[in-house]
């Protein structure tokens, strides 16, 4: 089975905990990216003792609720509280994309309610957006690294995912159409599988029946980017992570996520991350040491 996983826990410890001491406590943080055909199951009859809430970024995964399965696509989130019985499922062949954060404290409840989570149901539609994907990759960043107030950094980006998902909720200027929706669904789900390969946007919406300015200007109302910039952050993303995860090196790195040209990737990384891909590769090594 071939899956890409990343997290971090506090203190190193897997066992969910209560805590009754901070308003708002980050616990865990992660994502999984599964490749291949097998599935990733989990099922916890009792739930956990913390919150937990998961953004599906790309693909789809199957979740129970009160023994009734529901598909969840990407561009959803699903929020657990305690005690809960979680189970749902992930399989390769929907090349599912999913990142997670379990959290606790002694008024969660009041903050979920004051950001306008929804009290009863599960799923929460925030659409998909490369700024969550950061926020989920900082946090598990922050956990890994422990450095001084950390634990406050994390509630502050907790709290910030919180904000952009009740702005979202409280803006929404008009009920998208279910055509509309569904075609941005499809073209996230195709950049996320077809990233590496040269995508030509024009032809992308004529072959989809959409007028080129229609289908950019939705397509970055809905995920926060422009299709460009959106498979521009998928390469370098994916490129960090055979950086973190295997040992190719930069010119392979390069053509695995869609570049020939390996001189103008490093150049286009160190752009967006601010270090090149060599520098990024042993500021990780370091921090495991």
């Amino acid at each position: 089975m071939i899956i890409y996983t990343d997290n971090a826990y506090y203190h190193n410890t897997h066992m969910d905990f209560k805590d009754k001491k901070h308003p708002l406590f980050v616990g865990s943080a992660g994502t999984y990216h599964l490749l291949t055909r097998p599935k990733l199951p989990t099922h916890r009859p009792r739930g956990r003792l913390d919150f937990q809430l998961l953004y599906i970024a790309s693909g789809k995964a199957h979740f129970y609720f009160h023994g009734v399965e529901e598909i969840v696509t990407a561009g959803n989130m699903v929020l657990y509280r305690p005690k809960e019985e979680q189970r749902y499922y992930y399989y390769g062949v929907d090349h599912t994309e999913v990142y997670w954060v379990h959290f606790t404290g002694n008024n969660v409840t009041n903050i979920l309610r004051n950001y306008g989570f929804p009290e009863k149901s599960h799923v929460i539609h925030t659409g998909t957006s490369l700024e969550y994907k950061k926020i989920f990759l900082q946090m598990i960043q922050e956990l890994k690294l422990c450095k001084p107030y950390y634990e406050k950094i994390l509630v502050y980006y907790l709290e910030y995912l919180f904000i952009l998902i009740s702005r979202l909720q409280e803006t929404k200027p008009r009920k998208k159409s279910a055509f509309l929706m569904d075609e941005m669904d499809k073209a996230v789900t195709y950049f996320h599988s077809n990233y590496n390969l040269p995508i030509n946007i024009e032809d992308y919406a004529k072959q989809h029946g959409m007028s080129v300015s229609w289908f950019i200007r939705n397509f970055k109302d809905y995920t926060g980017a422009t299709p460009a910039q959106y498979i521009l952050s998928l390469r370098i993303s994916n490129a960090q992570s055979l950086l973190e995860s295997t040992t190719y090196n930069i010119t392979e790195i390069a053509s695995i996520v869609g570049y020939d040209n390996p001189l103008y990737f490093s150049r286009l990384f160190k752009k967006h991350c601010g270090v090149s891909p060599k520098e990024f590769r042993k500021q990780l090594k370091d921090a495991e040491k």
